[in-house]
This record gives structure tokens, sequence and C-alpha cells, in this order.
């Protein structure tokens, strides 16, 4: 039986990922978990705005010039 994707696997994924935070570039650098599996982990994982602010709060530092944007926008290279 294959093991699950929990909340820890995706926030460490999320951690250490510099550029690329895509579903399939986690499962193509997942040893564990295949694209359907975290694809079906996203589908019934409910990560509100305000968990997210909550854990992330204490590490942003605050600039008069910058910003902070939270977002689920997918964007598509044009062709």
């Amino acid at each position: 039986m294959k093991e699950a994707v929990t909340r820890l696997d995706y926030c460490q994924y999320l951690l250490v990922s510099q550029i690329n935070y895509t579903l399939t570039n986690f499962a193509d650098h997942s040893e564990k978990f295949s694209h359907d599996q975290i694809n079906r982990y996203l589908v019934g994982e409910k990560v509100t705005p305000r968990l997210v602010w909550e854990n992330v709060s204490s590490q942003v530092v605050q600039s008069v010039k910058g910003y902070l944007v939270f977002g689920d926008t997918v964007l598509y290279g044009i062709e």
C-alpha cells in the first residue's frame, strides 16, 4: 500500500522548492508520491488563508516598499 501525502509532506516541499511550486514538480522530485496521489490530497485539503498566515506571519519581514501576495491562480505560458 502506498503512503498517503500529508500536510507536512506538502509544506516541506513548499519550503524547499525555490522556484517551481507546481504539483507536477513535486511529483517529479518525489520518490514516495505520484502526481495523482498529490492531486487527490490537494483536492481534499482545505488550507485557508488564515491558516497560512498564522504559520508564516512570524517569518515575514515587513518593508515599506514590500508586499506579500497569496493566490491560487495558475499562469500558463504563451505558446
